[in-house]
């Protein structure tokens, strides 16, 4: 059982798992996989808000920007799903040690999609290529498979939990109603039952995908609202997803899909911007990434308090969050000092 131990974001363990056969998982495979799915989901969220951020509009009818938003949304309701299946089980959440905490530009943690490196950036055609192929199918409508994908390893999740339904004690629960504003299934719920995690997952899974029959949401916040790799691919190629009414097959060729506006975010060197010599911050900007980058690791400790017993530090961390997104505008308006043209983005790193 080589995937106990120090939780390495950057380790293959996700891999390990998934080569090892159901009957071998015991109650520590579980809660080391669901530790490793709460990585996932936070991994997601740094990129997505960091293009989001990007664009310079505010009006939230925007179509790309409406869209890239509410899969933020989705992706925050995943991760409180997953926390409250590991701590139903007795496991704990762990945010805030080094190891776990995301690591860009770098591969998904625990070795899905292997290869597939992850960075922050702005939002552009080719970052939206990225994202869909984080949120890549295992048989996706129209393409061929392809890799060891996240919705496979939350399957797997899925079909070892019943297994252990009898440790659900429902202990450590955060609850809260996101679905009244972005969609049925979003809300953050109580995993009390093997049947309230199973659903969960299923939620999890097809928002992410779609179903094997259709691209589409089948939560959605609005009707019509395309699962995450079909969304992300639609901004990514520029063109609608459309079904031939006589072949029933899907593709890129509807109405086109223009980008907003947005600041022209740099990718964010590895460690942040003070490893690029030639854009190095001055005093100001680093004092700007210093704020960004502590608000970061506070929400980071409320979320691992609120999931530790503590459910009304959700709010804290949501409060968090909406200084992130004022951070990082302000971290966006500074041109790189070797290359005018480009501009600063925020470093996501955890600090003490």
């Amino acid at each position: 059982m080589a995937t106990t131990g120090i939780l390495d974001y950057e380790s293959d363990a996700i891999v390990q798992l998934m080569s090892m056969a159901e009957e071998d998982w015991g109650e520590q495979e579980l809660k080391d996989a669901l530790q490793r799915a709460i990585m996932l989901e936070l991994s997601t969220i740094p990129p997505y808000a960091t293009a989001l951020w990007s664009i310079t509009g505010q009006d939230p009818s925007q179509p790309v920007r409406h869209t890239i938003r509410e899969i933020v949304f989705d992706e925050m309701s995943h991760f409180g799903l997953v926390c409250n299946m590991l701590t139903s089980i007795g496991g704990t959440v762990v945010l805030t040690d080094p190891a776990t905490v995301p690591k860009y530009p770098g591969e998904l943690p625990g070795g899905v999609n292997p290869g597939l490196i992850v960075s922050l950036g702005g939002l552009t055609r080719e970052s939206a290529y990225l994202f869909s192929d984080i949120e890549k199918p295992e048989n996706p409508l129209a393409f061929a498979a392809d890799g060891n994908t996240i919705g496979a390893f939350y399957q797997r999740i899925a079909d070892v939990f019943p297994n252990f339904a009898h440790l659900l004690t429902g202990q450590n629960q955060v609850t809260f109603p996101l679905g009244s504003s972005h969609g049925a299934g979003n809300d953050i719920v109580a995993m009390n039952t093997i049947d309230d995690v199973l659903k969960a997952i299923d939620i999890i899974q097809t928002q992410g995908e779609g179903t094997t029959a259709s691209p589409d949401n089948p939560f959605p916040g609005a009707p019509g609202e395309l699962a995450h790799y079909y969304a992300f691919k639609e901004i990514a190629v520029g063109k609608k997803l459309v079904q031939d009414p006589v072949t029933g097959k899907f593709d890129f060729t509807g109405p086109d899909v223009p980008l907003p506006d947005t600041s022209p975010v740099a990718r964010v060197p590895a460690g942040g911007w003070a490893n690029d010599p030639a854009n190095a911050p001055d005093q100001s900007t680093a004092a700007a990434l210093l704020d960004f980058n502590t608000a970061y690791s506070a929400m980071l400790t409320s979320l691992e308090h609120a999931w530790g017993g503590n459910p009304n530090e959700l709010f804290t961390a949501i409060g968090n969050m909406s200084d992130l997104a004022d951070a990082a505008r302000k971290i966006n308006a500074v041109k790189l000092p070797a290359d005018p043209n480009s501009t600063y983005g925020p470093e996501w790193l955890f600090v003490r």
